[in-house]
């Protein structure tokens, strides 16, 4: 099972910015899928989550302009950011709570996360 996100890179300040992330693997099921991120210096934070039904759930610093989004049929997620700021600057991480089959097809449950995603807000 893996984790596989995509976009980030270099925005304007005021700009958008979209991250997606993809899971694969022998996935039975995916229940809460989210973005984290970690600047220089911090802790990784709790960017956005979103449940397997939908319900989403945002950082105070990002609510307003940011929207989660996920598609369960094909095991994405992605990140929507608007009027984005410096302070975004960070490594963004997808992660999602997977239940997969593992190699002697027993169930496995596994916090997965991705390989982090460079987004840079600069003029």
């Amino acid at each position: 099972v893996q984790l596989v996100e995509s976009g980030g890179g270099t925005v304007q300040p005021g700009g958008s910015l979209r991250l997606s992330c993809a899971a694969s693997g022998r996935i039975l099921r995916i229940d809460d899928m989210g973005w984290y991120r970690q600047a220089p210096g911090k802790e990784r934070e709790l960017v956005a989550i979103v449940t397997s039904a939908g319900t989403t759930n945002y950082a105070t610093s990002v609510k307003g302009r940011t929207t989660i989004s996920r598609d369960n049929a094909k095991n994405t997620v992605s990140l929507q950011m608007n009027r984005v700021k410096p302070e975004d600057t960070a490594v963004y991480y997808c992660h999602a709570d997977i239940l997969y089959i593992g190699p002697s097809s027993e169930y496995v449950a596994l916090k997965s996360w991705g390989q982090g995603t460079q987004v840079t807000v600069s003029s």
